[in-house]
């Protein structure tokens, strides 16, 4: 990224080229970005949530299998359709993090034509989310949806038992 000439990076062209709103351009842009990496975030959070609220639920589905004929079927079904949604649920937040991660790349290259760098400050004191005072959320939410996977494995062997 640092000292790609205007046109092959973020900014594709000079101030001297572009004019004299070049900086209030760039400012607007940059802004404007910065909120969509924020609606990325957004939009992985109330994805989670559907997420776990469906597990739960599926968990709970599990929970109140019917007696007698059909059981396995009833208990299996909610398994496998678990194991489906957590596989789902851990290719999304995987996604959402790449995405991310792009656009934070471009943020901090925004930076770098801007009289301030906030996010690139924050993200070199920040241990790029290998430090000790912070850890990506997306390296903790990834969590979840394993610990489902691995009740729902667990429970389709004691079916199977």
């Amino acid at each position: 990224m640092a000292g790609r000439p205007p046109g092959r990076g973020v900014v594709r062209c000079s101030r001297d080229a572009y004019g004299e709103t070049f900086t209030a351009d760039l400012l607007e842009q940059y802004k404007l970005y910065v909120q969509s990496a924020d609606r990325v975030s957004a939009r992985r959070l109330a994805s989670s949530r559907l997420l776990l609220a469906l597990n739960a639920g599926l968990v709970a589905l599990y929970g109140i299998q019917p007696a007698g004929i059909g059981q396995n079927w009833w208990a299996v079904s909610a398994l496998v359709l678990g194991v489906a949604v957590s596989l789902l649920w851990s290719w999304i937040i995987w996604s959402h993090k790449e995405l991310n991660r792009v656009k934070f790349e471009l943020i901090h290259e925004f930076e770098r034509h801007l009289p301030a760098a906030p996010y690139t400050c924050e993200w070199r004191r920040a241990d790029q989310g290998r430090g000790r005072s912070y850890r990506a959320v997306t390296d903790i939410e990834r969590w979840l949806p394993r610990a489902f996977l691995v009740l729902y494995t667990v429970l389709l062997i004691a079916l199977a038992i």
